[in-house]
C-alpha cells in the first residue's frame, strides 16, 4: 500500500520543484500557454482556440491573461521554448489583479519575450498584485523605452518580478528601462524586484533599471545581479527623484557600472531627505577616481555592510560606503 503523507502543518513558506512553485493547491485555475513546436506525447501545438490545458495551450499569453478571472489567485505556467515578440503596447497588458505567471524551463528554453520592432513597445501594468517569476526579456530595437510600465494613473500596487534576466542585443539594441512608474501617489507600493539579472549594454541614452515618479512604500530590490556599460552620472538600478521612498527595502545586490563620474550616485539617485528604511550587504562597482558616490546623502536611509569604491582604481577592492562611524 503506498505511503500517504498529511503534512497538516502545510508549506508556509511555499514549495518548489527546480526552484519553480508547485501550483497543485490554489484558489484560482492554472492556465498554459506554449507556442513551442516540441510537443509531449499527448500535446497538440498551442492555439488561442485551445482551452488552455497543459495538452491543449493558448498560443499567447495575452489570451491566458484574458481567460483568467481578477483576484481569484489564477495561475499562468509558460511551457519552455514559448517565445513572443512586443511590438507594441497591446501585445501583453497585465491588466487582471491577482495573477500570477510563472516561467517553466532553463537558459534558452525560458519563455521569451523579444522586443525588436519598436521603441517604444512596452507590458503596460494596470491591475495590482500581479506577479511574473522565469522569463527571459530581449532587447533587439534601439532604445527600447522600458520593458514594464505603469501607464497613466493606474495604481498596479504590488507588481513583482522575480528570477527574470534582462539583456540587451548590443550597445545600441537595449532596455533604457526594466520598469517605470507613473505620477500617481503610492501607484506603485510594495514593488518587489528580486533574484533578477540585468545584462546592460546600452550607450545610447540614460538606462536605469527602476524609474520611480511618485512617493513609494514598500519597495523591495534585493538579491540582484546587474552588469551596465559606462553612462557617467546615471544610477544604475533605482531613479527616484524628490520621491519619498519609505519601508525601503535594498539587500544582497551585486551590481557594477564603472562609471568614472558619480555624481548624483551610480547605482542610486535621490533627492529626497525623508526616506525611510535600510540598504545593507550591497556589492557595488564603480571608477570614480576622486569621490565614488553610489547613493547620494542626505536621504535618511539606513546603511550597514556596503562596499563600494570611493576611490575608484582597477583591480582593486571597494570600501565600506557610505563609511562607517
Amino acid at each position: 500500500m503506498p505511503q500517504i503523507n498529511n503534512f497538516p502543518g502545510g508549506f508556509a513558506a511555499g514549495l518548489t520543484i527546480r526552484g519553480m512553485p508547485l501550483s497543485v493547491t490554489h484558489p484560482g485555475k492554472v492556465f498554459w500557454v506554449s507556442n513551442s513546436t516540441v510537443l509531449s506525447d499527448r500535446q497538440v501545438g498551442g492555439s488561442n482556440g485551445n482551452p488552455g490545458t497543459f495538452d491543449r495551450p493558448f498560443a499567447t499569453l495575452q489570451k491566458a491573461i484574458d481567460s483568467c478571472t481578477a483576484s481569484r489567485g489564477d495561475i499562468i505556467m509558460v511551457k519552455p521554448g514559448h517565445a513572443e515578440t512586443i511590438t507594441g503596447a497591446t501585445d501583453v497588458v497585465f491588466n487582471k489583479a491577482g495573477v500570477a505567471i510563472v516561467g517553466l524551463g532553463v537558459g534558452s528554453l525560458r519563455p521569451t519575450l523579444t522586443f525588436s520592432t519598436n521603441a517604444t513597445a512596452n507590458i503596460p501594468v494596470t491591475a495590482a498584485n500581479v506577479s511574473i517569476q522565469n522569463f527571459l526579456f530581449k532587447a533587439n530595437k534601439a532604445d527600447v523605452a522600458s520593458v514594464f510600465t505603469a501607464t497613466s494613473t493606474n495604481t498596479p500596487t504590488d507588481f513583482t518580478v522575480d528570477s527574470c534576466e534582462f539583456k540587451d542585443g548590443s550597445s545600441i539594441l537595449n532596455f533604457i528601462a526594466v520598469i517605470t512608474g507613473n505620477a500617481t501617489a503610492n501607484s506603485m507600493d510594495g514593488l518587489t524586484f528580486t533574484n533578477n539579472r540585468i545584462s546592460s549594454l546600452g550607450t545610447t541614452a540614460a538606462t536605469t533599471a527602476i524609474k520611480l515618479s511618485s512617493a513609494t512604500d514598500r519597495v523591495k530590490i534585493c538579491n540582484n545581479y546587474g552588469n551596465w556599460a559606462i553612462l557617467n552620472d546615471t544610477p544604475a538600478m533605482l531613479a527616484g527623484g524628490a520621491n519619498n521612498l519609505t519601508n525601503f527595502d535594498f539587500g544582497g545586490n551585486v551590481l557594477y557600472r564603472p562609471n568614472t563620474s558619480s555624481t548624483g550616485g551610480s547605482f542610486i539617485a535621490s533627492s529626497s531627505t525623508a526616506c525611510t528604511g535600510h540598504c545593507y550587504d550591497n556589492y557595488l562597482y564603480q571608477l570614480d577616481a576622486s569621490a565614488g558616490i553610489w547613493i547620494p546623502t542626505g536621504t535618511k536611509l539606513g546603511f550597514s555592510q556596503n562596499f563600494s569604491p570611493i576611490t575608484g582604481a582597477a583591480d582593486k577592492s571597494g570600501l565600506i560606503n557610505p563609511a562607517a562611524v
